[in-house]
């Protein structure tokens, strides 16, 4: 039985965060991990599929701008790009991260983790070897989500893809059936399209849907405009394999079908919490771990239970990495600042709470065009009850968007509290218009008001010009 001030299960982005905190408070900690020191985000998800879609946006800019245009002499060379995902995933080794979690000071132990009750852990690594472990302070769980597998009749069979197979596919499929309208099927539809498979996108309802209603529809066009089938509304009833593994064919719920060689699914995520043994502490196994905004999970009761963490996607508060890197740094700062019997601030706002999760949420959506969005969409405003003014504005005719590429379409959409005068969402659809959310993110964060915006002066000729076009739009306000 080895014993340390905090334990950590699930050593991603978001654990070594929360770890690193506890640590900098002057904690021994130790880290868990079953699989890669690093986690999704670093070899199934955010860096490899950033990696497959980037040379597919910078060859799309390229043909956009004249004289560059006219240098671009052929498509892109899949094996290369594919070359350089395999580099920004370090070859699936996590010799890099290990050596971090060295550098700062943190226990590595090697296995899967499961609880045996309150402060209480077996970890049982590749070779069987058991190690106990248990917490003086807390127990922290980071340990993901996984892909959820709707039970379509016929599509376990086909062996579909998940995110992690498409992030990580050493080739590329002639035809690709992509099930599914969020960021991973919209992602996933772009970079394979740029690479030269045939893509079909189904999804139930509309493009990413959870955006503002124009960022979907913007994505959907140009996956249309660049050779991808996009059906939306529609469901698939039933998957049907050729036995001589000649592809697979999808029967959908508007009478039509598709046929391709492989399947994607990219229809939501699910906590990693199933084997997690939750029962020896009173929690459901397979549930979301609901926490309060110091991260500390809650009870049956609602209660927080005053020993156990979470952060991350585990949570259901916001599946980002770098919103759960945010709720990682408060959740450690808070165990350490408990461990040590000082004072925990979780007012809204504070220190110790993750007050940005419930109405400053970012995320780029990185597909042609990108989608870049922070705090409410109008209709989100509205059901909270807030009276807004929505301002739209389009950033083609700012001049740098003249600058950035001839044909430059984008949109800007700002969602104003009329009330208290300040922004509570900001959205841009558009190239590159992920490098404009941050100024958007502390606008809203920050409650500027818009008074204020007024003496914050866009740089000429540049993208952020629309800022200054967005408050033309609203309205300069008087004396």
């Amino acid at each position: 039985m080895t014993s340390y001030d905090v334990i950590v299960i699930g050593a991603g982005a978001i654990g070594e965060n929360v770890a690193d905190r506890a640590v900098q408070g002057g904690l021994k900690t130790v880290i868990v991990e079953a699989e890669l020191v690093g986690g999704e985000c670093s070899y199934w998800a955010c860096m490899p599929s950033k990696a497959l879609l980037r040379s597919g946006s910078v060859l799309e800019t390229a043909r956009a701008v004249p004289g560059a245009a006219e240098a671009v002499t052929g498509s892109l060379d899949v094996e290369r790009v594919l070359a350089r995902r395999n580099t920004v995933t370090s070859n699936w080794k996590d010799d890099g991260q290990v050596s971090w979690l060295d550098s700062a000071h943190i226990d590595l132990v090697r296995g899967h983790a499961v609880f045996t009750g309150p402060k209480s852990l077996t970890v049982t690594a590749a070779d069987g070897t058991v190690t106990e472990l248990t917490a003086t302070h807390a127990v922290a769980v980071s340990t993901g989500s996984l892909p959820m597998l709707p039970d379509t009749p016929g599509l376990a069979e086909a062996q579909p893809w998940t995110s992690r197979d498409a992030t990580s596919a050493k080739s590329v499929p002639a035809s690709l059936a992509i099930i599914g309208g969020g960021v991973v099927a919209a992602e996933m539809a772009t970079a394979y399209t740029s690479l030269g498979a045939q893509v079909t996108l189904i999804a139930r309802g509309t493009l990413l849907g959870g955006q503002e209603p124009f960022a979907g529809e913007k994505v959907a066009a140009a996956l249309t405009k660049a050779g991808a089938d996009v059906r939306l509304g529609t469901t698939v009833d039933r998957v049907e394999s050729a036995e001589s593994g000649g592809g697979h064919t999808l029967l959908l719920s508007d009478g039509t079908a598709v046929t391709a060689e492989k399947i994607l699914v990219a229809t939501g995520r699910v906590p990693r919490t199933s084997d997690l043994g939750l029962e020896a502490i009173g929690l459901p196994a397979g549930d979301w771990l609901t926490t309060d905004d110091s991260l500390r999970v809650l009870g049956p009761d609602g209660a927080p239970i005053d020993w156990l963490y979470a952060a991350g996607d585990v949570t259901g508060r916001a599946l980002l990495t770098h919103q759960g890197k945010y709720q990682a740094r408060i959740a450690g700062d808070a165990i350490a600042a408990r461990a040590l019997g000082k004072h925990v601030d979780t007012s809204p706002w504070g220190v110790h709470a993750a007050t940005a999760d419930h109405a400053a949420v970012p995320q780029v959506t990185f597909t042609t065009p990108e989608v870049a969005s922070v705090g409410l969409t109008a209709a989100e405003a509205e059901r909270r009850g807030i009276r807004t003014r929505v301002v739209d504005y389009e950033i083609g005719w700012v001049a740098g968007a003249t600058i950035h590429s001839d044909g430059y379409e984008g949109t800007a959409r700002a969602v104003v509290d009329e009330d208290r005068r300040v922004l509570v969402g900001v959205t841009f659809v558009g190239a590159d218009v992920g490098e404009l959310l941050h100024s958007a993110t502390i606008a809203v964060t920050a409650e500027v008001p818009i008074e204020r915006l007024w003496h914050a002066v866009p740089s000429y000729p540049t993208l952020s010009e629309v800022w200054l076009r967005l408050l033309e739009s609203y309205g300069r306000p008087t004396a």
